[in-house]
């Protein structure tokens, strides 16, 4: 059996065709915003991280500010314990926000820790807002870590 030039024609056209539909749809995924974007900086900088508002509800991203408080009859500033996050050598961070959904990671030298409260001896300014829940997902994704 004899298979003439248009049938050949047909089916590579058809095939063509299959492999560019498959390509666009490809496309059409991988151009979806991603759920967090990560600032490129220069090795050794902290980059910033900002989350879509659906990412933030997805782990229930709450914060909370930075406040000066009379502690042993000094202003000191505290945050809350939970905002507090260590790295491997020990050192302590917190996520502070710049403007809504977009967060990076501040060093914090803490004092004293009671009950639910960290006293700084170094850190943010009093107004600054930190993240209470949500920081190691933050620390996660800049680190990119997948989920």
């Amino acid at each position: 059996m004899r298979i003439s030039k248009h049938v050949i024609t047909g089916v590579v056209v058809v095939a063509a065709g299959l492999a560019m539909a498959g390509c666009a749809k490809t496309s059409a995924a991988t151009s979806e915003e991603p759920p967090a974007v990560v600032q490129q900086v220069p090795a050794g900088e902290i980059p910033t991280v900002t989350l879509k508002q659906d990412a933030a509800d997805r782990i229930g991203l709450k914060t909370e500010v930075v406040r000066d408080e009379t502690v042993d009859g000094l202003q000191r500033k505290v945050v809350p314990y939970a905002a507090i996050l260590y790295d491997p050598k020990g050192d302590t961070y917190a996520y502070a926000a710049s403007e809504p959904l977009v967060f990076k990671r501040v060093k914090l030298v803490v004092d004293t820790i009671t009950g639910d409260r960290a006293v700084l001896s170094d850190g943010p300014p009093a107004g600054t807002t930190v993240v209470v829940v949500g920081a190691v997902e933050l620390l996660g994704t800049e680190s990119e870590i997948a989920e």
